[in-house]
């Protein structure tokens, strides 16, 4: 059994996502602070990012996904919100970690601390299942307001999930892509007319 102590101590992570090896500093009480999530390895081997990105990751956690486009779009920029200040700090230590200065964590709820003259040309997310249907009415126009023309939302959610995510692409972006389903994940996407 470990002592508190112990218990207190940075975990670590090593991954190789999207083709670039990366290292992750975590803690208890954030996400997955053990291994990446399946949900998030299944997303991050079907995104598809160019080179001059400029990206949100919501909900970014200790920074997995958000880090993974920093690295792949090395001409971009990564903004990566949290609504825990527990997160924001590992995402950042963890962008400095591994040389990312294209990626900036900060304290959003959602979309409300995003500054809003910036035009996203990707747009993603590991949803948590309990999201609630509210904020995700909200995340869905908000992201729909701050995307680029042709800019792309893509979303990770449980099976579960599936068909919620479809009727609401379609109802407020107007179309919807199932890009990839796994035995437990649904990778969505849909593209600002």
């Amino acid at each position: 059994m470990a002592t508190i102590n112990e218990l207190k101590q940075d975990l670590h992570i090593e991954a190789n996502l999207m083709g670039n090896p990366l290292r992750f500093a975590t803690t208890w009480g954030i996400f997955s602070p053990r291994e990446i999530d399946s949900g998030t390895d299944l997303f991050l081997r079907y995104l598809q990012v160019k080179d001059d990105e400029v990206a949100l990751d919501i909900g970014c956690g200790y920074g997995p996904i958000g880090l993974a486009i920093a690295a792949s779009a090395v001409k971009g920029e990564v903004h990566m919100v949290d609504k825990d200040f527990v997160a924001v700090e590992y995402a950042n230590k963890n962008a400095e970690m591994n040389g990312l200065s294209n990626a900036k964590a900060y304290l959003s709820n959602g979309l409300s601390s995003v500054p809003k003259d910036i035009e996203f040309t990707t747009v993603v997310s590991n949803i948590p299942a309990k999201v609630g249907k509210e904020m995700l009415s909200i995340l869905l126009h908000d992201v729909h307001q701050q995307l680029a023309p042709g800019g792309q939302f893509v979303v990770v959610t449980i099976n579960g999930l599936r068909q919620y995510m479809k009727r609401n692409f379609i109802e407020v972006f107007g179309n919807y892509e199932k890009v990839k389903q796994g035995k437990d994940y649904t990778i969505s996407r849909c593209v600002k007319q």
